[in-house]
């Protein structure tokens, strides 16, 4: 079994609020890269490794961060992605609405928090009634269904919400999807739903299996997505799947007013619904029908996980929109994990590509919700201390619904006697090398870098990853055994395997498993990638800290082609800023501003001679003598903050003048200025190309690939795409919040203050000072019906 987790850095126990802004921002990243690699199990393997609620867990996790820090929301965060990339096989279908996914509520109040924060978006009053519908929520896979003049013509999967796959001839064998519809149907209909199985017939179809000696499926959720993707539909076909319709994607015409009036007319020309559902008013109400449907549960011939709650008003959900990667006016309240007691057999640790040490619990076999599980992990050694898990315990473990569940804690009042805390290792398992723990993080790393082999396989694991240069035929355990058989060790390596093979200097032909097909599958797919690859999945596999794919995609756009981008990455890396000038902009009370005007008075060189006035005479307090200086911006304040940190005059001078020599250079300035970058990732990506071996690394894949340039990004086409708009006063048709969404989703910047770089303010009732700020800088403003005619309504 590959690793749990390629860095433990992930649900950290420290508070959000007690985060700092760089430890949010290394949180945020390793959240977003764990999360990634769970969606791309879930979704294209059909492997899932952790449970649903570890998975939320996660994803909360994510959320609350960037609810404390907005500003350090990244543009490959969780809460902007649905699913993962469309998995190989199938042909690829762009989604002409995106099918996204669901928020998620986990206690009453929660649900309430959805009806309220709807109330507050549309402008009504506490007490006004809104009308929902509760549907069960179906564990299956979503899949949308494409109907041209009543016939069906394509079938996709979500994959990753924008790009799906084809499984058209698949879903032509489920009894429950209508081939033809019958009149009347606009000329285009898209229905969306889910592909599922019922529970006696996933139970009778292992039966089946067992009996044939074929291995069985783990549960409904995971059959089912793996009977929909089998390339041959005749496997399809002789599997039970069913099909429930839900919800609507592209129209050439309006089919309801509701939510409710859309699943009439689903179930009227033939399609499946999923029931017990109920319209609602209030929370009140959907929070009695969730209850109600979690005492049905059992009952049910299908698997659910939850309720989904939909405002009934299509009318309303459009003017709801959308959030990041959900709906305004959707959201699934799940139901509780299942739980079980077990015993914790042992504690491995597993090493990743960054040096994380990953706890992983060994467990006495349990079955829970029907799926045996084995292994869990532990995240770190915070985790194990703050649950006091011990080998030996019998611990309570929780799964919403896949395998490897999560601990939740030990059962003390049996512990056995004799049993001992559990000592994190402070040395690799692997390589032998000293593991430390920075003071900003929760996770200990080995320190052996690429002399350490777990991490050395691990990167090429992540190099050959679907996201990166994704070669069929070289999997993780294909590096592997090259890796043990010294076949491959370095990138380059997997390009020159072909010339070795022919030269005879190594052998994979006659090695198990490898006849002369898959040798010619395996150098045809090298090839390829070989032959023409984009910069950005080049610059994503190299694997460097705090890149993920959106940063990656913007590095590529900034520096286009991979010989600029390694001269600039070289340049940033001698152009970063030295210690004594961070320190001086990192002081508190001091901050980035007035750090620039001390700089530059020390630059001065007429300074020099108002410090050697003050120079030798120690009856003078440090901060007496700043505050003297005229230094410009320096208040008391900061004053006070550098006769602190330096504690004497020579002491600040030569720390102030060996800052102005280790101010960054414009390649650094440039690098931290490239969108979804920003200094930590700017740190790691420039520290990167400082090291010899990784330059060597980086300029080897150079010389053998053909690296194609990077697309310039598309824009939105809308008459304010790209203008910065401010909404001031009390606006009539819409709250503010209504507002900044739909300019938001028109390509607009919405800003909170008037400047001269203002496009657009739009006056409401009551505008106040920042209507007349537009007037005296000479900025457009609009009233609200001219906001609309500009928009489009």
């Amino acid at each position: 079994m590959t690793d749990l987790f390629d860095d433990a850095s992930i649900l950290r126990r420290t508070p959000v609020e007690a985060l700092t802004v760089e430890q949010a921002a290394a949180e945020l990243e390793a959240l977003a890269r764990e999360i990634a690699h769970h969606d791309e199990l879930y979704h294209q393997k059909d492997q899932p490794e952790i449970s649903d609620a570890e998975y939320d867990t996660l994803v909360r996790r994510n959320n609350a961060i960037e609810g404390r820090y907005p500003e350090l929301r990244r543009a490959d965060s969780p809460s902007l992605r649905v699913g993962s990339a469309p998995a190989a096989g199938f042909g690829k279908v762009r989604h002409a609405l995106p099918m996204l996914s669901l928020g998620n509520a986990f206690a009453p109040e929660d649900a309430r928090e959805f009806v309220a924060r709807i109330r507050r978006f549309l402008g009504l009053a506490e007490d006004a009634a809104v009308e929902f519908v509760a549907e069960p929520k179906i564990d299956g896979l979503s899949c949308s269904l494409r109907y041209e003049d009543g016939r069906l013509v394509l079938a996709a999967t979500r994959g990753d919400g924008a790009e799906g796959e084809d499984v058209t001839a698949n879903v032509r064998t489920i009894r429950d999807v209508p081939h033809r519809l019958p009149a009347p149907y606009p000329a285009v209909l898209e229905v969306r739903g889910e592909v599922y199985m019922n529970r006696d017939d996933f139970l009778e179809m292992n039966r089946a299996r067992a009996d044939k000696g074929e291995p069985l499926f783990a549960n409904p959720r995971n059959a089912a997505a793996g009977s929909l993707r089998q390339l041959d539909p005749k496997i399809t076909a002789g599997r039970p799947l069913r099909f429930f319709g839900y919800a609507l994607g592209e129209l050439s015409e309006p089919i309801a007013d509701t939510q409710s009036g859309v699943r009439r007319r689903l179930e009227g020309w033939g399609f499946q619904l999923n029931h017990p559902t109920e319209c609602c008013r209030g929370a009140d109400e959907l929070l009695r029908h969730y209850e109600r449907i979690g005492r049905e549960r059992s009952a049910l011939p299908f698997d659910i996980d939850g309720v989904v709650y939909k405002v009934d008003s299509l009318e309303l959900q459009q003017r709801l929109g959308f959030v990041s990667r959900a709906p305004r006016w959707a959201i699934a309240h799940k139901f509780p994990a299942e739980k079980a007691q077990t015993r914790l057999k042992g504690i491995t640790i597993q090493v990743g590509r960054t040096g994380a040490l990953t706890p992983v619990a060994e467990l006495e076999d349990i079955t829970v919700g029907g799926v045996v599980v084995s292994r869990a992990t532990l995240h770190n050694e915070d985790e194990i201390a703050r649950k006091d898990v011990r080998v030996g315990d019998l611990v309570v473990v929780q799964r919403a619904g896949d395998v490897i569940p999560q601990i939740v804690g030990a059962v003390l009042e049996q512990r056995p006697e004799g049993t001992e805390p559990y000592r994190f290792p402070d040395h690799c398992p692997v390589c032998g090398s000293l593991a430390v723990r920075e003071p900003d993080e929760a996770v200990r790393r080995c320190t052996g870098g690429l002399i350490c082999a777990a991490q050395a396989k691990e990167r090429l694991r992540h190099f050959v990853s679907r996201d990166a240069f994704d070669i069929e035929g070289l999997g993780e355990k294909i590096i592997e055994e090259f890796w043990d058989d010294e076949l491959i060790r370095s990138p380059a390596d997997i390009f020159t395997l072909q010339e070795r093979e022919e030269a005879g200097t190594i052998r994979i032909l006659g090695r198990p498993g490898w006849k002369e097909k898959s040798v010619q599958n395996l150098f045809a797919a090298i090839r390829q990638r070989r032959d023409g690859i984009e910069l950005q999945r080049v610059i994503f596999a190299l694997g460097i800290r705090h890149v993920g794919e959106v940063t990656a995609k913007s590095l590529a756009r900034h520096y286009t082609t991979m010989e600029n981008w390694i001269e600039r990455m070289i340049e940033a890396g001698h152009a970063m800023p030295g210690e004594a000038w961070r320190d001086l902009h990192e002081l508190n009370g001091v901050g980035p501003t007035t750090a620039a005007t001390i700089l530059a008075w020390f630059a001065d060189p007429e300074s020099a001679a108002k410090l050697d006035f003050y120079s030798g005479n120690d009856s003078l307090r440090l901060e007496t003598v700043i505050a003297s200086l005229g230094i410009k911006r320096l208040n008391v304040r900061a004053a006070q903050a550098l006769a602190q940190r330096y504690g004497t005059l020579e002491s600040w001078r030569a720390t102030m003048t060996a800052a102005v020599a280790q101010a960054p250079g414009p390649a650094w300035l440039e690098l931290v200025a490239v969108p979804d970058v920003g200094e930590v990732a700017a740190e790691e990506v420039a520290s990167f190309f400082l090291e010899e071996r990784n330059l060597t690394v980086v300029r080897d894949l150079a010389a053998r690939l053909n690296v194609l340039p990077a697309e310039a990004p598309k824009a939105v086409s809308s008459p304010v795409a790209g203008k910065t708009v401010v909404f001031t006063g009390t606006l009539e048709t819409m709250t503010r919040a209504e507002a900044k969404a739909r300019a938001e989703a028109l390509g607009a910047k919405v800003a909170g203050s008037v400047s001269a770089k203002t496009d657009y303010v739009v006056a409401g009732a009551d505008a106040g000072s920042k209507a007349a700020k537009a007037q005296e800088l000479g900025v457009t403003i609009l009233t609200e019906q001219a906001w609309h005619e500009l928009v489009g309504g």
